[in-house]
């Protein structure tokens, strides 16, 4: 019965936040693709399409046993990552902006490294669950893991897209330290992965400008700094209750990516500090009851494949409400359930679907 409750709370909390998207995706993108497309429903009605999708593949894997992925682990984390090595190949992967990072299908974009970081977390969730004594030592445990996670982050960077990178190694360092791996070898690889951070960002001019940005975005404000700069006008315009749904000004083509990176700051404008913290809320519940059904799991691999896929979606979640308030540098990750956006926003609805069967299974007979 407990289970049951944590399902049904779950399951509403994710809707009420996939219909808080979907208004906002329309409010914040109505004028934009009115302009370029001559429909202000455009990005709705994808975003419907997206929503069908995810919602027919968490149906689907919300009733199939999730203990039988242990044996398609390996199989899916292969296939990832021939699809990261095939995005980059000129004419099959797709380039926006300097970054090679999907798959055009018509009308659809699939992005492969979403799919990685699922197949990744399967992956070392069933690798520690099956190593249990053995993931404790260095040669049989924390190094194969580790050259796995290195393969999988060199190609992510590779397209580039650091913030997926960092996103996915943190989730898997913690469920390599839940999983019992020492923390003095976690603090020494972390060490050794800060150097190389600090030389990925300032072998890259963007990267700096990023930094730059962050720390002082009115040094450049019509450059590096605007998106910093005109998101907090956003979320500092709205005031306590908000300008009103459909009323921001940031949105007339000041803030870029308003429907997408930066929907929590036309939130913040809009519905004001009210509607903001309504957001927040719901989220801190998703996670609330995420960790209950990892505590209630009913096996080492429900336990941390539920762990890691609360990980991911808190990362992406404290990340982009993070980068939207000025707290952390630009990283490009959307907001779960909420932001307009593909594949991105259908594997988030497989993951509620894989920790809905996890909590199913757990269930109390």
């Amino acid at each position: 019965m407990v289970m049951r409750n944590i399902r049904i709370q779950l399951f509403m909390t994710t809707v009420t936040l996939i219909c808080i998207g979907l208004v906002m995706i329309y409010s914040a993108s109505g004028i934009y693709a009115s302009d370029r497309y001559h429909d202000e429903f455009f990005f709705v009605k994808r975003h419907l399409t997206f929503i069908l999708i995810g919602s027919a593949l968490a149906f689907l894997i919300m009733n199939y046993d999730y203990k039988k992925l242990r044996r398609f682990a390996r199989p899916v984390l292969i296939t990832a990552v021939v699809l990261l090595v095939l995005v980059m190949v000129p004419h099959l992967g797709r380039e926006v902006a300097g970054a090679r990072r999907w798959f055009r299908f018509g009308i659809f974009s699939f992005q492969p490294s979403e799919f990685a970081v699922l197949a990744l977390v399967i992956y070392a969730a069933d690798f520690i669950a099956r190593k249990e004594n053995q993931v404790k030592t260095i040669r049989w445990g924390l190094l194969p893991i580790m050259a796995i996670l290195g393969c999988v982050s060199f190609l992510i960077l590779a397209q580039p897209d650091l913030g997926t990178t960092i996103s996915i190694a943190a989730v898997v360092f913690i469920m390599l330290y839940v999983g019992g791996v020492p923390l003095r070898y976690l603090l020494f690889i972390l060490l050794v992965a800060g150097f190389m951070l600090y030389l990925l960002i300032v072998s890259e001019p963007y990267r700096m400008r990023r930094i730059v940005a962050f720390l002082n975005p009115w040094a450049d404000p019509k450059g590096s700094g605007f998106q910093i700069i005109q998101s907090q006008i956003a979320l500092g315009s709205g005031g306590l209750l908000g300008k009103g749904l459909g009323h921001s000004m940031q949105k007339l083509f000041y803030l870029p990516a308003a429907h997408t990176d930066f929907i929590f700051s036309i939130i913040g404008e809009e519905l004001g500090l009210a509607g903001t913290i309504g957001v927040i809320v719901l989220f801190a519940i998703f996670i609330r009851l995420g960790l209950k059904v990892v505590r209630n799991a009913p096996d080492r691999f429900g336990y941390f494949l539920s762990l890691g896929l609360v990980c991911i979606l808190s990362f992406r979640t404290i990340v982009n409400i993070g980068v939207s308030c000025g707290i952390m540098p630009t990283k490009g990750l959307p907001l779960p359930f909420i932001s307009y956006g593909g594949s991105s926003f259908v594997f988030d609805m497989i993951s509620v679907g894989l920790l809905l069967n996890i909590a199913k299974v757990g269930e109390s007979p």
